[in-house]
């Protein structure tokens, strides 16, 4: 039931299908920018028809709600990002069940390099490209501005000689941080609050003698993981500037994780706001005109 409301609430900003100004854009489906084991990682492209219109900078948008992701159904939010002259690179990352969040996260550092890497084909400035999503979609905008790969310039892989840094977030109600959600000290690693979204949170390792995966067990393991996976923990002078919209009536993921990060970019000087929605949830018909305050600031830090 959990995981249906969370879906049900990222709805209202997730890329949902369009049933207006189809002719202004295109759409170059399953673009594939990596594989891992045996799958293919996809994401659609959406750009204006209009060559003209495009401003050569690139919007991200998880496609994420609990860490589950899936093919858009259309360029939904993107509309307004698209008309604006950006390019919208809409990710599709493994999804639980199945993936666990620090695999997600690998996933989402591959696709910002892989378009840094066709920057050219796309039109796109790899150095002008801003990251958006909703509530899981948000938690990894944030890990993408604040924990962003650094290149190795001596990788056999092209893309993992790019660093995966955007140059701004604009998300949704984001976690950020699983080791004092809703108040200090209680920790919601797949348990607590976040008790029907467990799959994302079952940590692995290898087992050194037999090579099978096994889940971490050991409470200390699990939050140093729930840490890493925290983007509070990594906010610095260089983090990308940050919107974050929140309702101050959501009980999923309460306000006081944006108040958190943004005290923390705050504290480093990184340039941020933290947009309140009164008596608003997670998701919901609050958020139907935010589109155009996500666009603002993109207009805004992407120079």
């Amino acid at each position: 039931m959990l995981s249906r409301f969370l879906l049900a609430a990222v709805a209202v900003v997730a890329l949902a299908p369009s049933a207006f100004a189809q002719d202004t854009y295109t759409r170059t489906e399953d673009v594939i920018y990596g594989r891992k084991f045996g799958l293919a990682m996809t994401m659609d492209v959406f750009a204006a028809k209009d060559k003209e219109k495009a401003n050569g900078k690139g919007i991200i948008w998880c496609v994420s709600g609990g860490w589950r992701s899936d093919k858009p159904g259309g360029v939904g939010t993107g509309l307004e990002f698209v008309n604006r002259g950006y390019t919208v690179f809409a990710v599709v990352h493994g999804s639980q069940p199945k993936f666990t969040i620090p695999e997600v996260l690998e996933d989402m550092h591959r696709a910002v390099r892989f378009i840094k890497l066709n920057a050219k084909k796309y039109n796109v400035d790899p150095e002008m490209l801003g990251i958006a999503g909703g509530s899981a979609g948000g938690h990894l905008s944030l890990m993408q501005g604040c924990a962003p790969m650094q290149g190795n310039p001596t990788a056999a892989d092209p893309l993992n000689r790019l660093s995966s840094k955007v140059a701004a977030v604009a998300c949704f109600y984001p976690p950020t941080d699983f080791l004092n959600y809703g108040k200090e000290g209680q920790i919601a690693l797949g348990d607590g609050t976040l008790k029907g979204f467990r799959p994302p949170f079952d940590f692995w390792e290898r087992d050194k003698e037999t090579n099978k995966l096994v889940v971490i067990a050991d409470e200390e393991k699990r939050k140093a993981i729930g840490k890493q996976i925290s983007p509070v923990y990594h906010v610095s002078k260089d983090s990308a500037p940050a919107l974050i919209i929140h309702g101050d009536m959501d009980f999923l993921v309460p306000i006081q994780q944006a108040e958190l990060v943004i005290a923390k970019m705050k504290e480093n000087k990184v340039p941020c706001e933290l947009a309140v929605r009164k008596g608003a949830g997670h998701g919901g018909a609050a958020f139907a005109n935010d589109a155009k305050v996500l666009a603002d600031w993109f207009d805004k830090y992407l120079k």
